[in-house]
């Protein structure tokens, strides 16, 4: 294993030649919903998806930052040119990391900071995989990557007696029958015109911004702005935590959709405080509760259930469970990490 030499003060930073602009996994001519076009453009994008969790940032940045130093220094590679076969190297040497990654003498900050401690255990192993596994997954979906080489790993069971993971998520099957089934509400008077529209928009939203109930409940469209040229999402999370979440240019278009149809301008003005979801009538001064919301989107999934049924019992069955806890995950899919 090569010598480590010493990280940059920002590890996130790495020269030209290894900013995986023309990384081999890079995909090509794909539908891209991000605009970023390095490797460090991208994982930057995809931990201020984690802005409103401090302790679920440190953790995931702490993943990366080992990967990338790992990945450059050891291998020349950038991060978008991992093969499988380097994925195993990795996994080998998260279990026996060299003694000058993890010398004690280095400082736990800085540029020249140690980043191990010693050798990860099975657990921490697994658990570092399985973030670097979301992060993969998060760039192939935004059409970054062309694939995501850990979506090959085989998972082993730690024991006979272990149960399998209850998945909590809509694949792109259920998905997009959700989609297709909500086309289909009857539209006949103004109120079912209303909670069409207001269903249609409801859901694109939690889907796209993985939002919780009550961030949802109390987004406001002022909230949504432009920064180069690019639109955003500010959120408060938990605890009064802040965030930003990149809006691609179809869910604005859904918005626009929707804003137009209650006579609004398409597009949000700054500090405007009408609620990003309204009352079925388009009320533009009461925000939904976070209960409303979840019951709005258990509506959802009970109608796409039972238009499924007759075809597909078992995509039923996961819909009558799903709520919008699940719509927070539809990126990192856990059968495949």
């Amino acid at each position: 294993m090569a010598k480590i030499s010493r990280i940059p003060a920002d590890p996130l930073e790495l020269p030209s030649a290894l900013d995986g602009h023309d990384g081999t996994n890079r995909a090509r001519g794909a539908n891209r919903l991000i605009a970023a076009d390095t490797d460090i453009e991208a994982v930057r994008l995809w931990l201020a998806e984690y802005a409103g969790s401090p302790h679920t940032l440190r953790s995931y940045r702490r993943e990366v930052v080992r990967l990338l130093v790992w990945a450059t220094r050891t291998l020349g590679k950038p991060l978008s040119s991992l093969t499988r076969e380097d994925f195993l190297l990795y996994e080998q040497f998260l279990a026996a990391p060299s003694a000058d990654w993890a010398d004690p003498a280095l400082p736990r900050r800085g540029g020249a900071r140690r980043l191990f401690n010693g050798p990860l255990s099975e657990r921490s192993r697994r658990q570092a995989l399985g973030i670097l596994c979301g992060l993969l997954n998060y760039l192939v979906a935004a059409g970054y990557l062309a694939g995501n080489p850990l979506a090959l790993r085989r998972i082993h069971a730690s024991g006979p007696a272990r149960s399998r993971r209850v998945e909590r998520y809509l694949d792109h099957a259920l998905w997009q029958a959700v989609l297709d089934a909500v086309e289909t509400w009857p539209q006949g008077t103004s109120r079912e015109c209303q909670h069409y529209e207001r269903s249609r928009w409801l859901v694109r939203l939690l889907y796209h911004t993985a939002l919780r109930a009550s961030e949802a409940a109390n987004a406001k469209a002022g909230d949504f702005f432009q920064r180069r040229s690019r639109w955003w999402l500010h959120v408060i999370g938990k605890g009064g935590t802040e965030g930003e979440v990149p809006v691609a240019d179809a869910l604005m278009a859904d918005f626009a959709r929707y804003r137009t149809f209650h006579g609004l301008p398409p597009m949000p003005l700054p500090a405007e405080d009408t609620p990003a979801v309204m009352s079925v009538a388009g009320d533009d001064e009461r925000h939904l509760t976070p209960t409303a919301i979840y019951l709005i989107a258990k509506e959802i999934f009970r109608r796409t259930a039972d238009t499924l049924e007759p075809t597909d019992p078992a995509g039923a069955a996961t819909l009558r469970r799903a709520s919008t806890h699940w719509l927070r995950h539809y990126i990192v899919r856990p059968a495949e990490c």
